[in-house]
């Protein structure tokens, strides 16, 4: 692996386990075995080492996105299949990231904002308009609004001024939310498979 690749593979990898703010450029520098003198040849700043973290997460998150569309049955399971995505997520992720972007790399934070707003925009309202084609949603929900509003809660379930991890279990209140969602949306049809969906996972 090049230099470059392995210092934001690793760094990745740092920011995911103990969040941005904890990790400073000599942490990354011992873990790396490498001199911050190195690091900055590649990087001019912890700013950048942020952004390139957060260009591979975005990667991998077109790529899950991708890949539940392609392997989807429904739009019901569709949203099962992003369910479990985020759940393996939430098992690297320290949630204090989020937070830590907003308030100490604005650049960033602004790069995710526009990445909620282009991308996982179309994702829900693309599959919300399927949904109602299949049947599985209620023919009269708003789908701007209805987008608008699973978008935002994205972000509830890491905020820890309302979920505290020190209380509450992420991957839970994850799923919590997405299945209320699902379920005030949904025809009779589409509370059936969301059943059918929920006692598959238990067996598993």
């Amino acid at each position: 692996m090049e230099t470059k690749e392995r210092i934001i593979a690793q760094t990745y990898e740092l920011f995911m386990r103990y969040g941005i703010r904890s990790v400073s450029m000599d942490d990354i520098a011992y873990h790396l075995a490498i001199s911050k003198k190195t690091i900055y040849q590649y990087y001019a700043d912890k700013d950048a080492l942020v952004e390139g973290v957060l260009d591979i997460h975005l990667k991998r998150n077109y790529e899950d996105c991708d890949r539940n569309k392609l392997n989807k049955k429904n739009s019901i399971h569709e949203f099962f299949l992003s369910m479990d995505s985020m759940k393996e997520m939430f098992k690297q992720l320290n949630p204090t990231i989020v937070h830590d972007i907003q308030k100490y790399h604005p650049k960033c934070f602004k790069k995710i904002h526009q990445h909620k707003e282009d991308f996982f925009y179309n994702i829900i309202k693309d599959n919300l308009e399927l949904g109602i084609q299949e049947g599985l949603y209620r023919p009269e929900i708003n789908i701007d609004i209805l987008s608008k509003f699973h978008l935002e809660t994205f972000f509830i379930a890491t905020n820890s001024d309302i979920f505290p991890i020190s209380k509450y279990d992420l991957t839970k209140v994850n799923q919590e939310i997405f299945e209320n969602f699902l379920y005030g949306i949904a025809t009779s049809k589409g509370i059936e498979k969301i059943e059918h969906y929920k006692q598959e996972r238990q067996k598993q």
